[in-house]
């Protein structure tokens, strides 16, 4: 019995630092999303296509991380509201901050990032701490 629980526990410890590299590469994922937006927000010369791209991938990059994790034991409900609130994020930024700061309309898109945005992200990085992340 002693042995079946010390290798119970050794698989156990053995998983943790897995979740948590995999929720620390997802925090920089998605620190690099909002960055590029942030960037293209602010700066008119970020408004080109390479930069449409970029900002288009990174968010990308951020779906498909989160598409190939499991939620940890007992934290399911917090890893689907981290889906959730990803979708949602990044449906508004392709939906509707891209396209009104590609039209150059940056006080709405500036309402909406420092308004829902800025709640969605923020949610994002503390469920990330929950689930795993350091």
């Amino acid at each position: 019995m002693k042995r079946l629980f010390a290798v119970f526990a050794i698989v156990i410890l053995a998983a943790l630092p897995v979740h948590a590299g995999e929720y620390d590469d997802l925090r920089t994922k998605v620190s690099a999303a909002r960055d590029s937006l942030v960037e293209m927000m602010l700066n008119k010369d970020s408004r080109g296509a390479d930069h449409q791209k970029r900002v288009k991938d990174t968010a990308d990059a951020v779906s498909a991380h989160l598409a190939k994790m499991k939620a940890p034991a007992g934290k399911e409900a917090k890893f689907k509201e981290l889906n959730e609130t990803w979708n949602a994020f990044k449906k508004t930024r392709e939906t509707e901050l891209v396209p009104l700061i590609l039209k150059g309309s940056d006080d709405e898109a500036k309402k909406i990032a420092g308004g829902i945005q800025k709640e969605r992200i923020t949610n994002c990085h503390k469920l990330i701490n929950e689930l795993g992340g350091s």
